[in-house]
């Protein structure tokens, strides 16, 4: 923790810090004026329940007019520093005004510490206690700049010395209690500063952390707005390659040109498909509005199921096993959709051509199991922790040699999470692997 024991903070965050710490000060004195207002009040009705026998209350007249005083300024400060407290909400500014208020507070509420102790006890040295209180109770409420500490210090001297000259206190016994007021001085100023060092240091390392996430959200929101921008402006070109492809097609072609074509075909759909899942990943992370619908899993799964079963490329068989019917939850229809479609995908890409594809429906504990199982290559163990997470190296070709852009089961980690539910896997290396989809139930 840096320590600003003789020295203000740098002017980079000086006048900030000043506007923060003046709102706790504000807030501080309001609490700290009703405390005091009721701590007279409850003395004042002390001393007209007891008698001054009981009591025990030296130079009772002084303090009588005392107690009244300080139940009127208590009052005074709490009206003040309330009006104060909503003048900075609506200005966000410290102002001079507001810092010589927090001042005179602090000092006032030292000056009636000792005046008290010193017209009930008519000893000065009993008086110390109460001063010593008084001086760590502003040390940590309130936090002063270095010049404003050393300036309440001279004042708070100021004012003991006259106090003890008003009393009429002894030399040698003014000697004494001047060197112990000014141990209490020298503590009071230590405690003062270290807390304005910790609240300074504290302050300074939220306020880096906002700045640090705000920038992390501008550049993830910029990074989103690009990725966007670029798949959305490379859809044009990659379309007009593939209408030539297919328009070359139209006309007698060789073996040669065919291959040639084929591969431009290919290339397209991969480029296709890498554009439509940067597209889908800026989506995700902009998208603010995530509109869901009561439906039945059954339904949509059986509905990806077939259109997966009607494709040429699928010669695996896809089943659907369910011990749940009707099976409601929230869903989005058409981002649910693209999560079937990558994982059911994913078991075809890395399965052998008439294994089973297996998708599972159940329900545990109020909520919707989906579990897609294949009987594929599986997963080394070292990429399981890291199949989510964007662009890692957990992307892996396709036995047909399908392409992965390395974002599919990242999206779909995203769209789970924002229907309220989670992922897992469990993979075994030749054997196959398990995506589990867990929703919660929707009984409504």
């Amino acid at each position: 923790m840096n320590k600003h024991l003789f020295k203000n903070l740098p002017g980079k965050y000086r006048n900030a810090y000043r506007d923060y710490y003046t709102s706790q000060n504000l807030a501080a004195v309001r609490v700290g004026s009703i405390i005091f207002l009721v701590l007279n009040v409850i003395i004042r009705v002390l001393y007209l329940i007891f008698p001054i026998s009981l009591t025990r209350a030296e130079n009772f007249p002084e303090f009588n007019i005392a107690n009244w005083v300080f139940i009127g300024s208590a009052f005074i400060f709490y009206i003040i520093s309330n009006f104060l407290v909503e003048e900075f909400k609506k200005n966000k500014k410290a102002t001079a005004i507001m810092s010589l208020f927090v001042f005179a507070f602090s000092l006032y509420l030292i000056m009636c510490g000792m005046f008290s102790s010193f017209i009930s006890t008519g000893n000065p040295r009993n008086a110390l206690t109460l001063y010593l209180i008084s001086l760590v109770t502003i040390s940590v409420l309130c936090v002063f700049e270095y010049y404003e500490t050393i300036i309440l210090l001279i004042s708070i001297e100021l004012m003991f010395t006259s106090m003890l000259i008003h009393a009429h206190t002894d030399p040698t016994e003014m000697i004494y209690n001047q060197l112990v007021s000014i141990i209490l001085l020298g503590g009071f100023y230590w405690i003062s500063r270290y807390f304005f060092s910790y609240k300074a240091n504290f302050w300074m390392q939220m306020n880096e952390i906002r700045e640090k996430n705000e920038e992390i959200e501008r550049g993830s929101e910029f990074k989103s707005q690009l990725l966007g921008t670029v798949a959305h402006d490379l859809r044009n070109p990659i379309a007009a390659v593939e209408t030539l492809a297919m328009m070359m097609e139209m006309e007698s072609v060789d073996a040669d040109t065919q291959e040639t074509l084929n591969l431009m075909k290919a290339s397209c759909i991969r480029a296709r498909t890498i554009i439509d899942d940067l597209l889908e990943s800026a989506r995700n992370d902009n998208s603010g509005k995530f509109v869901t619908v009561k439906s039945d899993l059954n339904e949509i799964v059986k509905q990806n199921i077939d259109t997966w079963s009607i494709q040429k490329e699928a010669q695996n068989t896809i089943e659907l096993i369910s011990s749940v019917s009707p099976a409601y939850a929230q869903i989005n229809h058409e981002k649910f959709t693209r999560v079937l479609d990558n994982l059911i995908g994913n078991a075809l890409k890395f399965s052998k051509e008439n294994s089973k594809i297996e998708v599972l429906l159940s329900k545990r504990n109020q909520n919707i199991i989906i579990e897609i199982k294949d009987r594929g290559l599986g997963i080394p163990k070292e990429m399981l922790p890291i199949i989510f997470t964007p662009f890692s190296k957990a992307g892996r070709t396709g036995l047909k040699g399908e392409q992965s852009t390395g974002l599919g089961l990242s999206i779909v980690k995203q769209i789970i999470e924002k229907h309220n539910g989670k992922i897992e896997v469990e993979s075994e290396v030749g054997v196959g692997s398990i995506f589990r989809i867990t929703l919660p139930e929707d009984n409504t």
